[in-house]
């Protein structure tokens, strides 16, 4: 375990265990195979689906080019039978739903993606008793369908409005009518919202199908951002509602609509409407719905009541910060049956646990405690009476399953395997699923009891072990050091295979470093972690370090960067280049560094401000100004320009242009909705007035992934390239 981790000297390198192939018995790692092949990419599990009478779960597997749903027993592991076969429906189908008695599956096919979370697709209904299949709308692309807890509909947005279907006649009811483009959103989330609140769909059935309630989203007075997309004679301008920080957003308000009745009633979620409503849940029945609402600068969250028949509220809970709360990595509730409160997790002792309260608000007890992380809430087993939690317990760089009594009692780590678990949990808490990797070991899929014993194995990527035999290079090794005011950093290190301490190589370093992020983690690595692994068997020294701001390391670490976003970020990246240069075996002179989305701020300021450390620096979709950045994510950290002008600017790579030297390659894709092109325009606007030389290249269309046929090949070798000539 890497428990002792922070407490290892100054670039006590930790060998884990893993016997490297020698560099002259096998392959170097080629670009190729990276990205063209995929070689290093494990097997999932797809599509699980816990069946309702606990003995068995489903997921989606592939025969023949078609999707199969596919029954599997929890007490063996085996499948038992095939439940959907697409090849005999004559759909090929990418995801699935069961109804709660399980007599009818909604079949997802033909999707298409609008943003990071938000989709249209064709959605078929198939009967499990009779075998009969039909479409939804005749076959036309609608969003989020979702069936009834009663079995009787199917709920969906169609645009810009909420509409049912009602399964046994066929019989369509549009449920709201203003429905516009860039005005009016019904039941689906707008683009901040789903961006970062993690929402695309929003509507909920109450717990007996009679009720929907749905946010609605009032975009009129948001300002348009207009993109052009490339590829006819006369480019098409594309519009769309994006709140920049400081300006309009969307006014939200919560409506129930009462099935039986034909009657929508309104939330009253208060006077004030400059707020955020990014969460509901039914709590428990049909007579209360539970709201989330937030103040504009997210310092403030208020637990809400509704009665869904009168719209009246009440306050439940109230929850303050000198900082902000971060819905995103502290959105766990858990309403208990028999009205016996709820479970939520808060940062209020300065690392976030668990916490049960009653249903007027009053605080029963904290369950867990202690100098580490609650990173997910996973559930409650009240016959048992323990609760289920991933933390940061192990180690801030692991994440590990834990169960605890209510009474705070009695906790069992159920995954000791040193790595970063998943968890899936059956809703009757008796089984789960665990995914697990560390850097040595591929994606681990496996069914466990609750109590931890290991029913099977679900997936063990032993062809990609195999694969990896025939390769060379060396995992990842970690380390720490302290900073100048004696902050503890944690990083991480990729050597060439045949690494020679008496040789000295150049040093690129990878940066994200964004509030609450973390890339310095014990798990298998993504495509940009072997493309590292291809440089490292270029020659090249590869490292990463978790800055100050990143998570899992407590409130006031990730909060220390609140209203002056990338300063100390910048100052701890310079700091680890100045430690790793004064290694013998790095070549001080030729040290880089990159990053992509917050990374590319990051590479941009890195380069700009330690200019004396940095030879040459990538930028791919950078921020140049959070003024061009949405209100939700960048007022969460910095307030509002109007408020904080000086945290808007003083760091803002426009600011410090006339700093630059060395190398300069900025990346964007012309089609990002979410990171506009607005800002490298911006940027490269200002090199050119500070008379600054700078290499740039743009992808036509391309969205913040920067992907798409061969796009992600051309990005890839393109920067390796760079990398090779520039370093």
């Amino acid at each position: 375990m890497l428990q002792a981790l922070k407490l290892l000297a100054p670039l006590a390198f930790i060998w884990l265990t893993f016997s490297p192939v020698i560099a002259q018995e096998a392959k170097k790692i080629s670009l190729e195979d990276v990205i063209k092949k995929g070689i290093f990419r494990p097997e999932t599990v797809n599509g699980i689906n816990w069946m309702k009478d606990g003995r068995y779960y489903t997921a989606l597997k592939k025969s023949n080019g078609f999707s199969q749903v596919v029954q599997i027993n929890l007490e063996t592991g085996e499948e038992s039978r095939i439940l959907i076969d697409g090849q005999e429906l004559g759909l090929n189908f990418s995801n699935y739903a069961f109804n709660p008695d399980e007599s009818m599956a909604l079949l997802e096919s033909e999707v298409e993606p609008i943003y990071r979370r938000s989709t249209k697709a064709v959605f078929h209904l198939f009967d499990l008793r009779t075998e009969q299949l039909r479409q939804l709308e005749n076959g036309e692309k609608i969003s989020y369908a979702s069936l009834s807890p009663d079995n009787t509909r199917v709920a969906y947005v169609k645009g810009n409005d909420l509409f049912y279907e009602v399964l046994s006649t066929g019989k369509k009811v549009q449920v709201t009518f203003d429905g516009e483009s860039n005005s009016i959103r019904n039941g689906a989330a707008d683009w901040v919202y789903e961006e970062e609140f993690s929402m695309a769909k929003a509507f909920e059935w109450s717990p007996d199908g009679s009720k929907l309630a749905f946010i609605r989203f009032d975009e009129r007075e948001v300002p348009l951002f207009s993109m052009q997309l490339w590829g006819t004679l006369y480019p098409e301008n594309y519009q769309f509602k994006y709140p920049k920080a400081g300006e309009k957003n969307a006014e939200v308000s919560i409506q129930v609509y009462d099935l039986d009745m034909d009657q929508t009633q309104l939330i009253d979620t208060g006077e004030e409407k400059d707020i955020y409503l990014p969460r509901m849940y039914w709590a428990g029945d049909n007579s209360n719905l539970a709201i989330i609402r937030l103040n504009r600068l997210q310092n403030r969250k208020d637990i809400l009541f509704a009665n869904p028949n009168t719209g009246t509220v009440k306050k439940i809970l109230t929850e303050t910060s000198e900082t902000y709360i971060d819905l995103n990595y502290n959105d766990h509730f858990i309403f208990l049956p028999e009205n016996k409160g709820f479970l939520t997790t808060s940062e209020t002792d300065g690392f976030k646990h668990i916490y049960h309260y009653d249903l007027e608000g009053n605080l029963v007890r904290q369950i867990t405690e202690g100098k580490w992380e609650v990173t997910e809430l996973v559930g409650v087993d009240l016959n048992d009476k323990r609760v289920f939690y991933l933390s940061t317990e192990v180690s801030p760089m692991e994440r590990h399953f834990y169960a605890i009594g209510m009474n705070g009692k009695n906790k069992q780590l159920l995954t000791p395997e040193s790595g970063t678990h998943a968890i899936r949990m059956s809703p009757d808490h008796r089984f789960f699923i665990d995914a697990y990797s560390s850097v040595t070991k591929p994606l681990l899929s496996r069914l466990m009891n609750s109590k931890g014993r290991l029913i099977t194995t679900l997936e063990e990527n032993e062809d990609l072990k195999d694969r990896m035999k025939h390769y060379a290079y060396r995992p990842k090794t970690f380390f720490s050091f302290p900073t100048a005011d004696g902050t503890e950093l944690n990083g991480y290190l990729i050597q060439p295979a045949d690494f020679d301490s008496s040789k000295t190589y150049p040093l690129l370093l990878y940066v994200y470093g964004g509030p609450g992020s973390q890339n310095v983690m014990n798990s298998w690595g993504s495509t940009r972690d072997w493309w590292h692994q291809h440089l490292a068997a270029e020659g090249y020294l590869v490292a990463c370090v978790d800055n100050r701001g990143t998570g899992g390391r407590g409130r006031d670490f990730k909060h220390s960067t609140y209203a002056q976003l990338g300063k100390l970020e910048t100052q701890d990246q310079l700091a680890a280049a100045n430690y790793l240069g004064a290694k013998p075996y790095i070549d001080a002179e030729r040290i880089g560094i990159w990053g992509w989305s917050y990374g590319g701020y990051m590479s941009s300021l890195a380069l700009m401000i330690g200019h004396e450390l940095f030879k040459t620096a990538i930028a791919v979709a950078p921020v140049s100004s959070w003024r061009y950045y949405d209100t939700i994510y960048t007022e969460r950290y910095l307030q509002t320009p109007q408020l904080n002008p000086g945290g808007y600017d003083d760091f803002s790579p426009i600011s410090h242009v006339d700093k630059l030297k060395g190398n300069f390659l900025l990346i964007h894709g012309t089609g990002d909705d979410n990171v506009h092109f607005q800002n490298s325009v911006e940027l490269l606007d200002a090199l050119i007035s500070a008379d600054k030389q700078v290499d740039t290249f743009y992808y036509p269309n391309r969205n913040h992934g920067i992907y798409g046929g061969n796009t992600s090949w051309h990005l890839y070798r393109m920067m390796t390239d760079y990398v090779k000539d520039k370093l």
